[in-house]
């Protein structure tokens, strides 16, 4: 079961999305065809087959602009979809049905492609140990639910943002004078004992200087293979090892394999395609 966050979590994006479409005027072409007193019934459909995920945004994005608006879901979030599958039914006033279908329709597509990508890749790394998890490359005011479309594919999250888990990168060793094992021990008078210290390293030189120091996770950057297998034996348990850098759904399986705990993979937030997903509108008068 995907657990979704708490709707006041997300309620200003989604309240700022119908805003940057609303503008200053309101919709003026539903507003001058459809008499408020109307009502209708719509359906939300997938045009593709993939995992859904974002039913419960769209969904807000109607009763942000009328209460009035039901909106039953029949295939939730974390499933998968064939297309053609009838996802919601909406029943309600006309106008706000109108108004707000793009936008409901943006965060479902958007959402259920991420979710779709993650399903793919968590099956191609299955055989293997290695969770897929998300990075902070997402778009700009959507990272939280984008990484919940994450975890409805099946994957897992990786920090939300910076301030909830430290992240060593190579702008910050070079900001430490070029000594990673001096970063570290910055960190480490910095930080209280709940937070969790990761390092990025390059090298198996760094690595090996970083696993004398007190980190809990090690990200290990832009390594080929061979050099992958090296670093996880020497690693040995010590801390977990993240493989990062460029990962695509074509070579996750080959990088799962050499025995990394985590696939941190940017792509499934910043590559993903949206899933098609439509509203059919019935007019009631």
């Amino acid at each position: 079961m995907t657990v979704l966050p708490y709707s006041m979590t997300y309620e200003d994006i989604v309240r700022r999305a119908l805003l940057e479409d609303i503008g200053r005027g309101g919709d003026l072409t539903t507003d001058a065809i459809v008499s408020d007193q109307d009502t209708a019934t719509a359906s939300i459909i997938a045009r593709k087959a993939g995992r859904i995920a974002g039913l419960e945004a769209a969904r807000l994005a109607f009763r942000l602009l009328d209460t009035e608006v039901k909106f039953e879901i029949l295939l939730a979030d974390g499933l998968d979809a064939e297309n053609g599958d009838l996802l919601a039914i909406i029943k309600g006033p006309a106008r706000p049905i109108l108004t707000g279908e793009r936008t409901a329709l943006n965060f479902l597509g958007r959402l259920s492609g991420v979710a779709t990508v993650t399903r793919d890749v968590v099956a191609r790394v299955a055989p293997h140990r290695a969770r897929v998890v998300c990075t902070r490359k997402t778009t700009p005011g959507l990272r939280l639910l984008e990484k919940y479309a994450v975890r409805a594919g099946g994957g897992s999250n990786h920090r939300f943002g910076l301030d909830d888990a430290v992240l060593i990168k190579d702008n910050h060793i070079v900001a430490a004078g070029g000594d990673v094992g001096e970063a570290i021990r910055r960190v480490r008078r910095h930080v209280g004992h709940l937070v969790k210290v990761e390092v990025e390293v390059d090298t198996l030189e760094q690595l090996e200087i970083a696993l004398k120091e007190n980190i809990d996770a090690v990200l290990l950057d832009n390594m080929d293979i061979p050099t992958l297998r090296e670093a996880v034996r020497a690693v040995n348990y010590k801390a977990i090892t993240e493989a990062s850098g460029g990962i695509t759904p074509d070579t996750a399986a080959d990088i799962a394999s050499t025995g990394v705990d985590l696939m941190s993979i940017g792509w499934l937030t910043h590559s993903a395609p949206a899933l098609d997903v439509s509203l059919d509108f019935s007019f009631k008068i």
